[in-house]
């Protein structure tokens, strides 16, 4: 019955090489685990909170698809031009019904599943993952759209070439599951290996820690075609330490910061309403204060990152260094390495 936490990951560097692996894609959705007994579905999500009211569509493909009493760990998808769009996904979490509703249909999400964690009324998480997955795969011998079965691999070369394809059609990397392990619940037992690339940014201000004692995150921005810079994200994730030794390095950065600050006009909290800017309202949590310290533009840092969305980093970079050798105005879009065009159809075909 629900709620169940789903089984959780920890990063790894490289492709496992190990005998006892089995590899998929790692999706780049909301993870979902739908329980279904009968005529009623729930999705349940990672932080245990029903997504069920947001993915109505979903509801009748479950029910056309899935055996009549199951449970079944996957991720909520949505896929624009035959590439996933978490962007477009992010959208289906409103308030109101009635958009909702529409949104179901101008932009419908998928299911992939990829775990089978009971049938019937047999309890499979004790199981091996070897057990669950041919359960899972006779199960689901005929699935249709918008319900898919994740593929799957042992070969190491195999799970590099899709580590390499894949992220072309908005993957986020892989994810490695010893085959003899149990289900656990909120245990990050299987493995995960995400791309990771490097940048160089300019430091155009911060956030001060939860604590208010230092540093929480840093405001960093990259040049566009036009020459103007935008903001692509933050760089966190700093000891306590180190968030104090940066408020003495970056106060003399932030005298007269906002004479010729390229961003001076977001102070002001109108600036904030399409949600670009650096003082924007948080999108899951609107208590959470996101007003910032502006800096002169002029050091630079390099930072690691995994991907890109809709122009700005698609999580939270970590800092490397400080590049006292690089101009700001030499940080631009251009240093990016984006992935090949791979189409999604290649990947759930796979």
């Amino acid at each position: 019955m629900p709620p169940v936490k789903p089984m959780l990951a920890k990063a790894v560097d490289g492709i496992p090489e190990r005998d006892d692996m089995s590899f998929e894609p790692k999706w780049d959705g909301f993870r979902c685990i739908v329980f279904r007994d009968g005529e009623e579905v729930i999705l349940g999500s990672r932080n245990e909170k029903p997504l069920t009211r947001y993915f109505p569509e979903i509801v009748p493909a479950v029910i056309a698809n899935l055996p009549e009493r199951c449970v079944v760990d996957g991720e909520l998808i949505l896929a624009t031009d035959d590439h996933l769009d978490f962007n477009q996904l992010q959208q289906r979490i409103h308030p109101a019904e009635s958009r909702v509703n529409m949104l179901a249909e101008t932009t419908p999400a998928e299911f992939v599943a990829f775990d089978l964690l009971a049938i019937g009324d047999e309890d499979l998480r004790e199981r091996p993952f070897s057990e669950r997955r041919a359960r899972l795969e006779a199960a689901l011998a005929d699935v249709e759209p918008p319900i898919h079965l994740t593929p799957t691999t042992d070969d190491t070369a195999v799970a590099a070439e899709w580590f390499r394809v894949f992220e072309g059609a908005g993957l986020d990397g892989l994810i490695a599951k010893p085959v003899g392990d149990p289900y656990v619940e909120n245990k990050r037992t299987q493995l995960k290996v995400k791309h990771v690339r490097t940048a160089d940014a300019v430091v155009a201000g911060f956030r001060w820690h939860k604590d208010g004692k230092g540093v929480g995150s840093l405001l960093l921005g990259l040049h566009n075609e036009e020459g103007r810079l935008q903001h692509v994200g933050v760089a966190a994730s700093f000891t306590a330490k180190r968030r104090a030794e940066l408020v003495e390095e970056l106060a003399p950065l932030g005298e007269n910061a906002l004479t010729d600050h390229p961003w001076r006009e977001w102070a002001e909290a109108e600036a904030h309403a399409d949600g670009r800017m650096p003082g924007a309202p948080h999108r899951w949590n609107a208590q959470k204060d996101h007003s910032w310290v502006p800096l002169r533009c002029e050091r630079v840092v390099e930072v690691k990152y995994g991907s890109t969305l809709g122009g700005r980093f698609r999580e939270v970079t970590k800092v490397l260094r400080w590049r006292d050798d690089k101009s700001p105005a030499d940080c631009d879009f251009d240093q990016l390495d984006e992935p090949q065009p791979s189409p999604l159809s290649a990947v759930l075909g796979a």
